[in-house]
């Protein structure tokens, strides 16, 4: 039976969005090609009718749990987003977590295309946090500031999911990174705390 346009497309769509979930599951090495294809409910050898390659697969997939985070972050002011990420619930969700958290170390070693996706989705989700940060004035020196506030925010926020990952499930380091990290950066982000980079700061 021929496949529609519209329906090769959702077949596309599916694929996609169980390599986005297994991917961050178990990192771009872990699942291959057939076991992919396989729980996205179709035949190893149909791979080929909607991907050059599993590299053009990984792309497509990133950006969009790349686009996934974002949007979901459109709605949060930075200590909402805080909260949300740096918790016990998206340590554990890594299928249904952030991409950078999951794959940021997997995309460091992978080609250019990949991390292209990933500066894209970053800076997606960099104007989805900024677009909420709240500005004394509009001019630029102080739209540099809220942009350093929140990509220091995001660094620390990715970094503290990432090294409590690396530890056992039921270690309490895991919570107490967790815990720590968190306090700190909504430390960082209370109304006149001096500690917050700035434009002109050497560390940004």
């Amino acid at each position: 039976m021929r496949v529609t346009k519209a329906q090769a497309e959702q077949n596309r769509a599916r694929i996609v969005a169980t390599a986005s979930r297994l991917f961050r599951e178990r990192g771009y090495d872990g699942v291959g090609v057939a076991e992919l294809m396989a729980a996205a409910g179709f035949t190893h050898g149909g791979f080929y009718k909607h991907f050059s390659s599993k590299a053009d697969l990984m792309a497509e997939a990133s950006a969009s749990g790349l686009a996934q985070t974002a949007a979901r972050t459109e709605s949060l002011d930075a200590a909402e987003f805080v909260e949300h990420y740096v918790s016990r619930e998206h340590r554990e969700g890594r299928g249904d977590g952030c991409t950078i958290a999951a794959l940021g170390g997997d995309a460091a070693r992978q080609p250019t295309d990949i991390k292209k996706e990933f500066a894209a989705g970053i800076e997606s989700l960099l104007t989805a946090l900024q677009a909420q940060a709240p500005t004394d004035t509009p001019g630029d020196a102080d739209q540099r500031a809220v942009r350093a506030t929140v990509i220091n925010m995001l660094a620390h926020s990715v970094g503290a999911v990432m090294l409590s990952r690396a530890c056992p499930d039921g270690s309490p380091l895991a919570d107490e990174i967790l815990d720590v990290c968190r306090r700190e950066i909504l430390a960082s982000l209370a109304p006149g705390n001096s500690d917050q980079p700035t434009a002109s700061s050497p560390e940004v």
